[in-house]
C-alpha cells in the first residue's frame, strides 16, 4: 500500500512519529515535510506550499492510497487545492496537540483560528488520531465550548461527528538498550522535557532544594530544550544545585541520550500540561522509575492494572506529596530495594510503545481505511 505524509513541521516528535513508523512499517511512504521552523507560519501556508509538489507528483503519475497529515496542516485547503488523484483519497489526521487546549501564559495570546482549523481538519478526515485519551477528551471538550460560543449556526452535532471517527493511537519510540546492573553511587534523578513554564520546572527544582536542605545525596540531569524564553528557574537552580548536576541542556546524540537515560534511577514529571510524554516513557523503557503527577496523559499510560506496583510512580501533585515520593524512593535506591526483585516490569510494559511492536498495528488500521 502507497502512504503519502504530509508533515508542516517535520522536527521533534513530529518527525519521529513519521520517521519511526515509515523505518518498521511494511508499506511504501512518500513523505513531503517542511523545516519545524514558526508554527504558525507553517499552519498558514503548508496547505498551499505542499499542494505544489504533491500535484508535480500525481502529474508524473505516483498514486497513493491513504494520506496520513499532522495536526498542523490544513486539510480542508489541501483538499480543495490538490490534484484529485490526491485531494479524494481518505485521509488521516493526527494530533500531536491543538491549538485550543495547548497551553498559554495567557489565554487571551490565544488564536482560535489556529483551533478552528483543527476543527475543520478534523471533519474533512475519514479517521482522526490523537495520541491519548485525555488529548482527544481535552480537544473536543474544548471545541464544544467554543462552538457553543459562537452567534448562530454552532455545529454542536459536528464534534459528536468527530468524536464518532476519533481512535487514540499512542506515539510510538525506538527501542532503548535497558540498563544493566546499577553503579554505585547517589541517586541519579533526570528531568526529560522541554524548558517551558507547561512543564512547571517550578516545582521540580522547588522539590531538588527540600532535598538539598535536607543533606540528602543525589545527583540530576536536567535534559530537554528550550525555545524562545526559557523560564528563570532554569539559571538559578542551575547555580544552587552546582556540584549535584552531572549533565545540563539538550544532548545531541541519541547515543549519549540514552546512556543519561540508562543511568538514571529516578525520571521526574512535574508537568501541567502532557498529551502523551515521549521523554518519560524512554526514560521507563531504559530502566528508570518513574514519579508522576496523578493527571494529564499519565494515568493511561502507566496503568496500575497493567505495571504491577504502578500506583506508587504518582503523586498528588504538591510539593508536599512530590518530596515525599523522592525521599523515599531514593531511600528505597540506597537500599536496593525500588523494584522490589524485578528491575524491568515497567520497562517491559512500555515494549508496546515501540516501533517494532506498534508500526504494524499502525499499518492494519491504516489498510482497513483505505479497503473501506
Amino acid at each position: 500500500m502507497k502512504i503519502l505524509a504530509l508533515e508542516p513541521y517535520y522536527g521533534g516528535s513530529h518527525r519521529a512519529f513519521i520517521d519511526g513508523w515509515k523505518t518498521s512499517s511494511r508499506h511504501d511512504w512518500t513523505v513531503i515535510g517542511l523545516p519545524a521552523h514558526k508554527w504558525k507560519w507553517r499552519m498558514r501556508h503548508a496547505a498551499v506550499t505542499m499542494t505544489d509538489e504533491v500535484n508535480a507528483l500525481a502529474a508524473q503519475g505516483v498514486k497513493w492510497d491513504v494520506l496520513f497529515c499532522s495536526d498542523m496542516l490544513n486539510l480542508t485547503e489541501f483538499r480543495g487545492l490538490a490534484d484529485s488523484r490526491a485531494a479524494e483519497i481518505p485521509a488521516v489526521a493526527y494530533f500531536h496537540e491543538n491549538q485550543l487546549t495547548y497551553p498559554v501564559r495567557e489565554e487571551a495570546e490565544r488564536d482560535l483560528h489556529f483551533g478552528f482549523t483543527n476543527f475543520t481538519t478534523a471533519l474533512a478526515a475519514r479517521q482522526v488520531w490523537f495520541n491519548s485519551a485525555f488529548h482527544r477528551d481535552s480537544f473536543l471538550e474544548a471545541l464544544d465550548g467554543l462552538l457553543g460560543r459562537m452567534p448562530d449556526h454552532q455545529m454542536l452535532d459536528k464534534v459528536k461527528s468527530i468524536r464518532s471517527k476519533s481512535q487514540v493511537r499512542p506515539q510510538g519510540i525506538n527501542p532503548i538498550p535497558l540498563r544493566g546492573e546499577r553503579q554505585a553511587g547517589p541517586p541519579k534523578l533526570l528531568w526529560v522535557a522541554r524548558w517551558e513554564h507547561d512543564k512547571n520546572p517550578e516545582l521540580f527544582f522547588a522539590a531538588l532544594q527540600q532535598l538539598v536542605d535536607r543533606n540528602i545525596d543525589f545527583r540530576v540531569n536536567v535534559l530537554g530544550q528550550s525555545f524562545g524564553a526559557c523560564p528563570e528557574i532554569f539559571s538559578s537552580a542551575r547555580s544552587r544545585l552546582g556540584s549535584r548536576i552531572e549533565h545540563w541542556g539538550f544532548l545531541e546524540s541519541r547515543e549519549a541520550y540514552e546512556r543519561v537515560l540508562g543511568e538514571a534511577d529516578l525520571v521526574v514529571s512535574t508537568a501541567n500540561h502532557e498529551f502523551f510524554g515521549v521523554g518519560i516513557v524512554e526514560a521507563v523503557a531504559a530502566g528508570a522509575y518513574p514519579l508522576l503527577p496523578n493527571r494529564l496523559a499519565y494515568p493511561e499510560i502507566f496503568l496500575p492494572d497493567k505495571i504491577e506496583g504502578a500506583a506508587g510512580f504518582f503523586y498528588d501533585g504538591s510539593l508536599d506529596s512530590l518530596v515525599g515520593c523522592l525521599v523515599s524512593a531514593i531511600e528505597k535506591v540506597n537500599k536496593g530495594r525500588l523494584w522490589g526483585g524485578d528491575p524491568y516490569r515497567a520497562a517491559r510494559a512500555m515494549d508496546d510503545y515501540t516501533w517494532p511492536r506498534l508500526a504494524p498495528v499502525l499499518d492494519r488500521a491504516l489498510e482497513d481505511i483505505a479497503v473501506r
